[in-house]
């Protein structure tokens, strides 16, 4: 399976650690995760001089060619929320992680559709991706979808 992983790029606080062993869950199962450079402690900066309209198109190509989406919302994003919409308009099973007790948007966390988990140590997060991959696995594969 493709999965995109979601998290925050340009907040300082955010948390790379916990983002690095969600990325090594996922591949560790060997999925391919397009969006690999949101573990990079650097951020922003991977990106480059690439134009923001170029990201942009880049992204939502990636989650329309993703069979699922995993996100790290412990740390805001407006990035996040969007491509949070982007893979549940396309009809993908999508799977919010966040801290317990971060505040975390309350609209993010009710759209239909999305499966959200709290953790206090990183290894409950990957449990829950783990979980959430083998459930997902299982599934039929989507049928095509239109934009």
């Amino acid at each position: 399976m493709r999965v995109y992983l979601a998290a925050a790029m340009t907040n300082t606080t955010r948390d790379v650690g916990a983002i690095g062993a969600l990325l090594e869950a996922i591949e560790s199962r060997g999925h391919e995760v397009p969006t690999r450079h949101v573990a990079d402690p650097r951020g922003r900066e991977v990106e480059g001089t690439v134009a923001d309209v170029d990201i942009a198109r880049r992204d939502l190509d990636w989650v329309a060619g993703c069979d699922a989406l995993v996100a790290e919302v412990s740390t805001p994003s407006h990035g996040v929320g969007v491509e949070v919409a982007a893979a549940l308009r396309h009809g993908l099973p999508v799977l919010l992680v966040h801290r317990r007790g971060a505040q975390v948007s309350r609209l993010l966390l009710g759209l239909a559709g999305v499966e959200v988990a709290a953790y206090a140590q990183t290894g409950e997060a990957v449990q829950a991706v783990r979980g959430f991959l083998a459930r997902i696995a299982s599934r039929p594969v989507r049928p095509e979808t239109t934009a």
